[in-house]
């Protein structure tokens, strides 16, 4: 069975070698059919502290690594203020 990937956000990188990720989808309302965005917030495991909040990062499942981590970030990932070339 291959392993789920996520996209989401960067919204906390408080904590060493973890970034919480918030990842959206748009769901259907039952009743009125109308599209409505649900988000959840996974914490992966980020082993050089290389991303920082605000950056748009690729998620994999993984074995438990702690109580509450059991995602780890894609390591071709770089962060989105890398990536987009903002420089001199």
């Amino acid at each position: 069975m291959p392993k789920r990937i996520l996209q989401g956000v960067v919204v906390s990188d408080a904590c060493d070698k973890t970034i919480i990720v918030r990842v959206e989808r748009r769901v259907m309302h039952p009743v009125y059919k109308k599209f409505i965005t649900r988000s959840k917030r996974y914490a992966a495991h980020d082993e050089n502290n290389a991303h920082k909040t605000g950056d748009v990062v690729r998620i994999e499942e993984s074995r438990p690594i702690s109580k509450r981590k059991c995602w780890v970030v894609l390591a071709g990932d770089v962060s989105a203020s890398a990536a987009s070339g903002h420089g001199g």
